[in-house]
């Protein structure tokens, strides 16, 4: 089945005429005899919207409900019943109400096209998903139900409903979008002159790139290469040179004076990459075009005009902005230029402007060969081979006689030699030196500078050029092996860079390093400021030399932004450096917030903690400390109230309750008190050696004595400790293991020694940790399970690890074999070695 078409009625706002439109349409394809249903159509309570609805067919809708309401929605299978020719199916952005067959509308007309369903249906602009953040920046309102671009892009047909800003007021006024009671506030807040003529321009826009899209398919479609001025499209070719901001500026200008003019920049690199376009140059004109509204294109092609014209015709432009040549007078003997080149050939259909500016005719100036890339030894060696070899040749000659061809052949080996070594200088040096020898000494008439035979001086013009040629290659060799090493140097830094953007790994002082190693430099330093009359600060150096308080007194800088600038000292580095350096730089200050985030994540994340911890202890001394409290009070009310006479034995247990709660609110103050001395970092302990079963015992006063077994042999070695933190660690793990003990089960505390450990292990058989909970009962103010508010506050088991670490042990959870959580507290036994806490084995902080 083919699929059905859509065709969508767009807006710039409610009340446009958008649901008018479609109904209007509707009415038409009705007397040609289409079979056109309504799937849904929302009038408002519109008169003239529901006037439209008359004598088409309806589908019913479905009932809904939800939260107690019933909501009314397209009936999706019901359409697919009926199977008209045509839907109308109106507000393509609406979510639909939970149990609906779609979370979208949209989503239930995709359904509608697939059966083969033609749709017509409507959307106002500011609901398309890709202008959201636009739509909120002009309006204040944030648009809760949108549609994807894609699916709005992909209609058959897109039809804009426009009306002006006053019209649209005017007919809110009249009442004929909204009641009456609502017109006041509609007309000052959203439907507001401003907001209604920016969204109109938005629509405006969209619907144009989205007829441009149509000219583009049509155009390839049927093969169209000549241009067509549907709207001004200006391309600014440039070279990389200074003058191209110039034609930039010139270019938007030009633009402006045309109705939605488009201003396009390309830069045409030749394919072998050896073009001298200042990258740096490059990217400020990127980024002004960019700021003008235009946008930036690289195109390769060996032949620039034609290259620049397919350019042009291609994107549909109209005009091409290029400026005067510089080149000086005698290089046009080489050509008319790229300019003159391009207005020949650009045709009636394509304007060509050349634009003035001051590089005009100051020449671009020639590759030269650089010594420096054939190294110094090859440089000397060819010199001497171009100088002294035809001096050593003729002197051999003079003694054989191997005839004028012959000894030309020979001289021009030398020469050969001489390029192949050193180049175009020494070449050249050869040729000239070589052909004076032999017009003196082997060329009619002998020992005079002068040629008799015509034929010689062909011979020595082409010995002259064959030394050329040789040398030039020998050059374009050597600069092609120069910047492909250069290329992979600068890829290996590149790939170096990103590496450590995906992973974050490397710190600025060591990026800072690395800047300063590559670039060979003596310092290097990241300078920030926090406006543009505050003074610089270092953010972080690497290397030996002088602090620097401004860019400005460095040998190199190279801003970031306004406020951050990479600072280098040493040498002054060529421009082609730059590129490189300018990655460094982006790095560097990518480092550098990423290190602020991370210290404000940190600090955030403290005082999360804090606030976490504060409202806990909120929260237990609001509820958890009062409840012993109110005990006490109401035990202590009642035995001196004179109302009642309370017998001996009554007595005796109300004393009894204020004890044990006095011990209650004792044992919840000491918790508090130790967890405060953690977290503030006031817990000192003072260690000493001393005997597990001397401690351990006095730690079980809490608890009923028939509810733990102690074993703890008198063998065990002593451990260095502070009795007291130990004592308390202890009570605490064994007040938690009897709590979720079930009854007639015993806790078991047992003493071990392993290597230079004491183990003291506290088991119990309740119901257990999960492995994903051992860490977290260990927190403070944390209560696994359902256990009960009056239980404590939760700081038993943190208090008792804080306590462990602080005496340089450790505490952990396991499973009892069978059933159960076992502590175990590992001590360091007395007369071993601390253990060194290393950067893999971080230490422990108190919650």
């Amino acid at each position: 089945m083919a699929r059905g078409k859509l065709r969508i009625y767009v807006g710039a706002a409610p009340g446009v005429g958008k649901t008018y439109a479609m109904l209007s349409e509707a009415h038409r394809r009705v007397e040609r005899g289409t079979d056109c249903v309504v799937a849904f159509v929302e009038h408002h309570d519109r008169p003239r919207t529901e006037v439209m609805l008359h004598g088409l067919e309806q589908i019913a809708r479905k009932d809904l409900e939800y939260r107690g309401a019933v909501f009314t929605e397209m009936d999706v299978d019901a359409v697919l019943l009926r199977a008209p020719a045509v839907a109308l199916v109106d507000e393509l952005a609406h979510t639909n109400i939970p149990g609906s067959r779609n979370a979208k509308r949209w989503q239930d007309v995709e359904e509608l096209l697939a059966a083969g369903i033609d749709v017509i249906s409507t959307v106002n602009i500011q609901h398309l998903e890709s202008l959201g953040d636009v739509v909120e920046s002009i309006t204040g309102v944030r648009q809760q139900e949108t549609v994807p671009d894609e699916v709005v892009r992909r209609a058959d047909q897109i039809e804009l409903v426009d009306m002006s800003p006053q019209a649209l007021r005017r007919r809110m006024a009249h009442g004929n979008i909204y009641k009456p009671d609502k017109v006041d506030a509609a007309l000052s807040n959203y439907f507001r002159p401003g907001n209604l003529t920016a969204l109109r321009e938005l629509a405006l826009l969209w619907v144009a790139d989205r007829v441009d899209e149509y000219l583009k398919a049509y155009r390839s479609e049927h093969r169209v290469s000549a241009i067509w001025g549907s709207r001004e499209r200006i391309v600014v070719g440039l070279t990389g040179g200074p003058e191209g901001r110039t034609l930039i500026r010139r270019a938007a200008r030009l633009a402006e004076k045309g109705a939605g003019g488009e201003v396009l920049a390309v830069y045409i690199a030749r394919s072998d990459g050896l073009t001298s376009a200042s990258p740096k140059e490059l990217a400020v004109q990127r980024t002004l075009v960019e700021d003008l509204g235009g946008t930036f294109h690289h195109v390769v092609g060996d032949d620039i005009p034609a290259a620049l014209l397919d350019f042009a015709r291609g994107v549909n432009a109209t005009q091409i902005v290029l400026g005067s040549s510089r080149r000086k007078a005698w290089q046009y003997v080489f050509g008319p230029g790229v300019g003159a080149t391009v207005a020949r050939e650009s045709g009636p259909d394509l304007d060509v402007h050349i634009v003035t500016h001051e590089e005009v005719a100051k020449g671009r100036g020639l590759p030269v060969a650089r010594g420096a890339r054939l190294g110094r030894a090859r440089i000397i060696w060819g010199w001497l081979v171009g100088l002294v070899g035809p001096v050593v040749l003729a002197l051999l000659l003079n003694t054989v006689d191997l005839g004028l061809a012959n000894d030309m052949l020979l001289f021009l080996a030398v020469t050969v030699a001489a390029a192949l070594l050193g180049g175009l200088l020494p070449s050249l040096a050869s040729a000239a030196f070589g052909s004076l020898l032999l017009n003196y000494f082997y060329t009619p008439p002998l020992h005079r500078l002068t040629i008799a035979d015509p034929k010689n001086i062909v011979a020595i013009v082409i010995f002259v050029g064959v030394a050329l040629s040789v040398a030039s290659v020998v050059d374009l060799a050597a600069r092609r092996t120069h910047q492909a090493a250069r290329l992979r140097a600068e890829s290996e830094i590149l790939s170096f860079l990103a590496g450590n953007v995906l992973r974050g790994e490397t710190s600025l002082e060591e990026l800072l390093e690395r800047v300063r190693e590559t670039f060979g430099m003596e310092s290097a330093a990241m300078l920030e400021r926090a406006g543009e009359v505050e003074p610089w600060t270092c953010a972080g150096r690497a290397g030996f030399g002088p602090p620097l308080d401004r860019p400005e007194d460095a040998d190199v800088d190279v801003p970031v932004g306004d406020h951050l600038a990479l600072a280098l000292t040493g040498r002054v580095l060529p421009a082609e450096d730059r590129r490189v350096l300018a990655a460094f730089a982006a790095q560097a200050a990518v480092v550098l917030d990423r290190r602020r985030l991370k210290e404000e994540a940190d600090q955030a994340k403290e005082l999360a903690e804090g606030n976490r911890i504060r409202t806990a202890l909120l929260a237990a001394v609001s509820h958890d400390l009062r409840t012993p409290l109110a005990g006490i009070k109401a035990a202590v009310t009642s035995l001196r109230s004179d109302d009642v006479e309370w017998s001996e034995e009554d007595r005796a247990e109300l004393l009894e309750g204020i004890e044990e709660g006095a011990d209650r609110l004792d044992h919840l103050v000491g918790n508090l008190l130790d967890m405060s001395r953690l977290q503030t970092g006031t817990v000192t302990p003072l260690i000493r050696e001393i005997d597990v079963d001397e401690v351990v015992p006095m730690a079980l006063g809490g608890v009923p004595e028939d509810s733990v077994d102690l074993d703890i042999p008198e063998s065990l070695p002593m451990v260095a400790v502070d009795p007291g933190l130990l004592e308390r660690s202890v009570a605490n793990l064994v007040e938690n293991a009897v709590k979720y003990s079930p009854e007639h089960r015993r806790v078991l505390v047992a003493g071990s020694a392993i290597a230079d450990r004491v183990e003291v292990r506290v088991v119990d058989q309740g119901p257990g940790v999960p492995d994903d909970a051992k860490d977290r009962i260990f927190e403070p103010f944390q209560r696994y399970g359902d256990s009960p508010r009056g239980a404590g506050v939760g700081l038993g088991l943190a208090v008792a690890r804080g306590f462990a670490e602080a005496m340089g042990g450790t505490l952990n959870a396991e499973d009892t074999p069978g059933g159960g959580l076992t502590m175990v507290l590992s001590l360091r036994a007395a007369g071993s070695r601390p253990v060194q806490l290393t950067p893999a084995q971080p230490e422990r902080q108190a919650p």
